[in-house]
């Protein structure tokens, strides 16, 4: 044990057979005690509210995708009004925005539901000390979330120059069309469109259209 008493630890997720797993599992460590389970946000919250400040839990291993109220929106919400609660995001999703939605939202850790047994257990040992614990998979989706929240919110992340070609790009005009409207090379186009893909973080013009589109810079 890391002190003289059990690490609370609350469960929430809303498969009953995760939930099962989970506490079968940390309770053959005798450093946790599974206090208590919720099948998502909502109930999650409710219940901690109606604890008393000493019997609430250490750490929360919350699911992500959960109907309601899911796991980012929850942190948020429990964070707000118990503070000291560490909550450990675990979940079966990788995708660069809801990493950085849940790390947002106030999460230790973000752990997928593939790590090993020993790698949870370090994880949950992690949030009770307060130190983030992410697999490196994790840590650079966090890394391009980031960075694409923060190309798609400031568009000085573009050139003035770039974001014309990127509006004809989206009006479906080609390369050539381009140049002729900007009176450019094709040449000089291309460089635009590769600067577009790269500091937009896209694969290819199709992308960049429906980026456009999604910035409101095309009706």
């Amino acid at each position: 044990m890391m002190n003289n008493r059990t690490i609370r630890v609350m469960i929430v997720d809303d498969h009953d057979m995760v939930r099962m797993g989970l506490k079968t599992y940390l309770s053959l460590d005798p450093q946790f005690e599974v206090i208590a389970e919720a099948g998502d946000g909502q109930q999650a919250a409710e219940a901690v509210d109606a604890m008393e400040p000493d019997s609430r839990p250490d750490i929360m291993l919350m699911d992500l995708m959960m109907p309601g109220m899911n796991g980012a929106e929850a942190a948020r919400l429990i964070l707000g009004r118990h503070a000291g609660i560490k909550i450990i995001i675990l979940t079966s999703f990788l995708e660069d925005d809801l990493v950085v939605e849940a790390i947002e939202a106030g999460a230790v850790s973000y752990v997928l539901k593939t790590v090993s047994a020993e790698e949870l257990i370090y994880a949950l040992q992690g949030a009770y000390r307060g130190m983030p614990v992410m697999t490196g998979d994790v840590a650079q989706a966090l890394t391009r979330g980031i960075r694409q929240k923060t190309v798609q919110g400031d568009t000085a992340g573009l050139t003035e120059r770039e974001k014309e070609v990127l509006l004809l790009i989206a009006e479906g005009k080609s390369n050539k069309e381009i140049g002729e409207e900007l009176h450019i090379s094709i040449k000089t186009v291309k460089t635009h469109v590769s600067n577009l893909l790269m500091k937009c973080e896209l694969e290819d013009r199709t992308q960049l259209a429906i980026y456009a589109h999604r910035q409101g810079w095309v009706s």
